[in-house]
């Protein structure tokens, strides 16, 4: 078997974010007809759209306001026609609280990449744009965390574990050293790197590109 490594650049309140994972993942079933003998290995990062974000995060229609001013209420009007196209139901208007996502991340950082990690950031991804849950209670993250197949005794550790929360701040800085400042961003093998929610046949064309380029010695 080939091994493909996929690195994941994401944010969990990123809309787009949530989009580009439904498009990889259908990426991946052409992927696994086209190409049988390929063993794609994705890994999620860490990347925080608003990482000056108080802890306590911030009332979301304050937030909306203050970022896209008078455009606030239709922006999300293209994201929300495309996620019905992949099968997201965004509810928008069942979000209260614009969250920092510190300490969500430090969950999907401690998750096993594979299946174990998918299920967390899918879990995050479904807590926060369909059941507008507040992802800055430690008690919703705990559920999260929970309904992703983690012991609820383990994520109660996690979120209290300060050491973590700075490797993933830490892990966000090195996002933006590379040169990323938009997410999703997809990194294909270490070697070809693809920034937005691209259609899954251009992601399918990324993968198989990376998997031609000859390793870096």
């Amino acid at each position: 078997m080939k091994t493909l490594t996929i690195d994941v650049v994401s944010d969990v309140v990123c809309p787009w974010c949530y989009v580009g994972k439904r498009r990889l993942e259908r990426a991946l079933a052409l992927l696994a007809i086209q190409h049988p003998e390929v063993d794609p290995q994705v890994r999620w990062h860490t990347f925080q759209l608003n990482p000056e974000m108080a802890p306590e995060g911030m009332a979301r229609v304050d937030y909306v306001h203050r970022k896209f001013g008078d455009k606030a209420d239709t922006v999300y009007e293209r994201v929300t026609s495309v996620g019905q196209e992949v099968g997201i139901g965004f509810a928008f208007d069942r979000i209260a609280r614009q969250p920092n996502t510190v300490v969500a991340h430090s969950l999907i950082a401690v998750s096993e990449p594979g299946m174990a990690q998918d299920a967390m950031v899918e879990a995050l991804f479904k807590a926060y744009f369909i059941e507008g849950r507040d992802l800055t209670e430690a008690a919703v993250l705990m559920d999260v965390a929970e309904s992703a197949g983690m012991a609820r005794s383990v994520a109660e550790q996690h979120l209290q574990n300060s050491a973590l929360h700075s490797q993933t701040i830490d892990s966000d800085s090195a996002a933006r050293e590379m040169g990323i400042s938009g997410v999703p961003f997809f990194i294909f093998n270490r070697q070809v790197g693809l920034s937005g929610a691209h259609e899954s046949e251009t992601l399918l064309q990324a993968m198989e590109e990376a998997m031609n380029v000859p390793p870096v010695t």
